[in-house]
């Protein structure tokens, strides 16, 4: 079953590597779970979704489904899965095709949001310090968003 495990795109591959801490790297995730997981809500907030085209066979590897649920985070395929269908047939576990259906959804997901790292990281040194200031500036856009008088609310 080939649905069983989450693949990433082949020109994506040393971003995924460099977002996970390791002996080479200072990146700002503990896993590759967590750096698709963050990737693919980055995708969903700015409606990205891209096919993955040519995928890596190793290193990062595919990630196994079961990483997902022993961290906590397969019910985050779920609901893309469902967001996108409105199907509730989509959660069926005994069909392979919706399986497929679900991780396509993710991968794609997490693809667009690997896409938009990759333009937000652009010549950082320290993908850390770089992914703190883009979180801390959503947080301010969104903050000068709600103090703003909205008059539109108004003219229903």
């Amino acid at each position: 079953m080939a649905a069983n495990r989450i693949k990433i795109a082949k020109d994506k591959a040393e971003l995924v590597k460099a977002l996970v801490a390791s002996k080479e790297t200072t990146g700002p995730f503990q896993t590759y779970v967590d750096a698709m997981v963050f990737a693919a809500a980055l995708g969903v907030k700015y409606k990205k979704r891209v096919p993955l085209g040519e995928t890596v066979k190793r290193e990062p590897s595919p990630i196994p489904q079961e990483n997902f649920a022993s961290m906590g985070h397969d019910w985050i395929i779920k609901l893309l899965a469902i967001n996108e269908t409105h199907d509730i047939k989509i959660l069926s576990s005994r069909e392979e095709e919706y399986e497929d259906k679900r991780t396509q959804i993710f991968e794609e997901y997490a693809n667009g949001g690997l896409e938009i790292l990759q333009n937000e990281l652009r010549g950082a040194v320290d993908y850390s310090e770089r992914l703190l200031l883009v979180l801390i500036s959503e947080i301010d856009k969104q903050e000068k968003s709600n103090n703003e008088f909205d008059l539109s609310r108004f003219l229903t």
